[in-house]
């Protein structure tokens, strides 16, 4: 079992940056490589971005277009997602999973760990 916990979000305007979190708790985090999805209301669930076990591959969404940009840190069990040049399609609740797997995949139905999620709200 891995407990993941998501922090980090909030309101924002346009522009803003925020640096959202996923701790995680239980086994060894090292053997999972994990990904952040988000969900709009009324949408279906997408992909964001996901590392590699090692954290030394990373994997983007189209959309992200190098505004985010994902990091982790086994020796303090955490995976972040850096998010700036924020927009108001960027609103959602972001969620982080984990799979035991060297490498992620783009599929959320793969994954066996979920956080709960975080807001993220953009204003205009």
């Amino acid at each position: 079992q891995v407990l993941l916990v998501e922090s980090g979000g909030g309101l924002v305007q346009a522009g803003d940056s925020l640096r959202l979190s996923c701790a995680a708790s239980g086994r060894t985090f090292s053997n999972y490589a994990v990904a952040w999805f988000r969900q709009a209301p009324g949408k279906e669930r997408e992909f964001v971005a996901a590392i590699s076990r090692s954290g030394g591959s990373t994997y983007y969404a189209d959309f992200t277009k190098g505004r985010f940009a994902i990091s982790r840190d086994n020796t303090k069990n955490t995976v972040w997602l850096q998010m700036s040049s924020l927009k108001p399609e960027d609103t959602g609740n972001y969620s982080c999973a984990a799979i035991e797997t060297a490498f992620p995949t783009r599929k959320e139905g793969n994954y066996d760990f979920w956080g709960q999620g975080t807001q993220v709200t953009v204003s205009s």
